[in-house]
């Protein structure tokens, strides 16, 4: 995994996890040696890295189901709800176990609709090699993810400059991946928009999932904010020389509180046009 730049997670609760039907993870890796239970255990327990913590499905709006069971809260519908969304997971599993299959067939239940997607499976170490040799390069900088951003949504007309912001933030594969699904709802809904200018139902569903709620991914700012920050929510129109465009809707990662600004509401007769990528401008 070091080799190829990747990372191969685990949850915390793996460390106390109950391995057969008689040990648990302690007690079964006292038949290995010293070293190697010294070296199991501290990535168990200390070092990581735990997918938990840059957690991308919340599960509260929707549930994933493999072979009759949810595993919402398990690293199966973890790496299903990824690969919905653009980013690349892959499973490892243990051998003898029962999930010697490859791929999974996850089943993504949300607003009352069904989506299957594939994840892939590994149990042998010649197979993850032969894997991690054919991905694709990972996210290592702001500007690798705007040449992504750019290639991989094309519906949506950013800025010359709009991710210029990130410049000097700290780069963070997981917030960078964040910020993708987030670009990746808007150019879905940019791209359910109708002729006479309402929604198709996969619009729709998008806004109530990711537009309603209090954990929402995007939402206009307060009046309050609109006037005291209106010149900073206020940025050059991407395409039309001299004119000025006022976009206090925003997307937001709330990890280092970045911020993507855009225009609003999607209109059928001109693009969406994202202007600002960045750390949070509305600070009090």
């Amino acid at each position: 995994m070091r080799r190829y730049g990747r990372e191969l997670q685990c949850h915390r609760n793996v460390a106390y996890a109950q391995v057969t039907r008689d040990l648990t993870m302690p007690a079964a890796v006292q038949s290995l040696s010293r070293d190697a239970q010294r070296a199991l255990m501290q990535w168990l327990t200390r070092r990581g890295p735990f997918w938990e913590d840059s957690r991308q499905h919340s599960g509260d709006d929707d549930l994933l189901e493999y072979d009759g069971e949810f595993v919402s809260d398990t690293a199966v519908g973890e790496a299903a709800y990824c690969v919905m969304n653009g980013i690349g997971r892959a499973l490892v599993s243990l051998m003898p176990s029962s999930w010697l299959i490859s791929p999974l067939n996850v089943n993504w239940h949300s607003n009352g609709h069904i989506r299957r997607v594939e994840v892939l499976n590994y149990w042998h170490s010649m197979d993850v090699e032969a894997a991690l040799k054919a991905a694709p390069v990972q996210l290592r900088s702001w500007k690798e993810l705007e040449d992504v951003a750019r290639a991989r949504f094309p519906s949506l007309a950013f800025a010359n400059k709009s991710f210029h912001p990130l410049s000097g933030h700290p780069f963070g594969k997981g917030i960078a991946e964040r910020l993708l699904l987030r670009l990746g709802v808007l150019h879905d809904l940019n791209n359910s928009v109708t002729d006479q200018g309402g929604w198709t139902p996969e619009g729709h569903s998008l806004y109530r999932k990711h537009f309603i709620g209090q954990n929402a991914w995007f939402s206009d700012s307060t009046d309050a904010e609109k006037v005291k920050f209106r010149h900073e929510f206020t940025f050059p129109h991407p395409a039309k020389a001299g004119e000025r465009l006022f976009c206090p809707w925003h997307g937001k990662v709330k990890t280092r509180q970045l911020r993507i600004h855009f225009s609003w509401p999607i209109r059928a007769d001109e693009p969406l046009y994202i202007v600002y990528v960045g750390p949070k401008i509305a600070k009090w």
